[in-house]
């Protein structure tokens, strides 16, 4: 081949891979990161804010957030009309709804269980109604007379009943593990407090409509890695807390109810814990849950904004 031909072929080749570049734009090279999904949520209770439903979303939609937790206070004694005018405000403020509290006590006697489990549908039926599909709850790691085996029957029987009802109202139900240590110490029998315990429960309760609360706290106190959240799919996520925890205290040594808004002190690595979550796509709320005594403080404004600028600290940490 002459050095003609040659130049002509190779001319011809580099045109058609720019072609190629030009008609291929998601081409791994040319890819972006993959932007969050998620929600970031204003949990009233949950930063020290004591406000009602209606007043809950006119906070959220002031301060950016992109969901509102439904309060059952409010949703309980709340009539047709009053559900629809909430939902119409929420939807005009540009809100998600996150998920929900469950109103079963399902850890205490038999009684108690099965009075709020008859009491449960119509709950639900009104959180249908406003367009609510998640609601979540936490197992205490820990009891002063059931073993772990017999804790966990209990769980898995009671968490089933619960499960079938809300599956009736579309309801997705979430489940929390509590990795704190000094918590789980308080009594005789410890129960589960980590992912692979919760992912056990949930395969014996057996319903498609459960997987996880997951929090950064907990995961944390739990000994657990961005690989663990990765081994969860977007569909198995129900809800997530974000907090971070006060210096100088040794993880197994932290107060469960001792903590501060996320990236407050860095304790947490809250960077990882978002970005896995963006990794699997997780599109439901992510919501702050410090039990800080300085923030319930606060009037419901600033803490609002507190916790707003909080939130939007972490996720900037993920491109948000």
């Amino acid at each position: 081949m002459n050095r003609r031909k040659l130049l002509k072929r190779s001319l011809a080749t580099c045109a058609l891979v720019l072609s190629r570049l030009k008609a291929t734009p998601a081409l791994s090279i040319l890819a972006k990161p993959d932007k969050p999904k998620f929600k970031t949520d204003l949990s009233g209770r949950r930063v020290g804010i004591n406000a009602n439903q209606e007043q809950l979303i006119e906070l959220a939609c002031a301060n950016g957030f992109g969901a509102v937790e439904p309060l059952l206070g409010s949703i309980k004694t709340a009539g047709r009309a009053e559900l629809d005018s909430l939902n119409r405000k929420r939807i005009k403020a540009n809100l998600a709804w996150s998920a929900a509290d469950l109103p079963v006590e399902f850890r205490r006697d038999e009684t108690t269980f099965r009075k709020d489990l008859r009491l449960l549908g119509p709950v639900a039926k009104s959180l249908q109604t406003l367009g609510v599909t998640r609601i979540g709850t936490w197992i205490m790691p820990c009891h002063d007379f059931l073993t772990y085996r017999a804790n966990f029957r209990l769980h898995a029987t009671r968490l089933k009943e619960i499960a079938l009802v809300l599956e009736q109202y579309e309801l997705r139900l979430g489940l929390e593990y509590v990795g704190t240590k000094s918590l789980r110490n308080q009594k005789r029998f410890p129960f589960l407090h980590t992912m692979q315990e919760t992912k056990e429960l949930i395969a014996v309760v057996g319903q498609s409509n459960v997987g996880f609360v997951l929090d950064s706290w907990h995961w944390t106190m739990a000994g657990e890695k961005a690989e663990d959240i990765l081994s969860l799919t977007n569909e198995q996520v129900v809800a997530c807390d974000l907090n971070d925890a006060p210096k100088g205290i040794e993880l197994d040594s932290q107060i469960d109810h001792q903590r501060e808004l996320p990236m407050a002190t860095g304790v947490l690595d809250t960077q990882s814990f978002l970005q896995a979550l963006v990794d699997i796509k997780y599109d439901g709320p992510i919501r702050a849950e410090p039990f800080s005594s300085s923030l319930n403080e606060l009037d419901d404004a600033p803490a609002a904004r507190a916790t707003a600028n909080a939130m939007q600290k972490a996720t900037a940490t993920v491109g948000v």
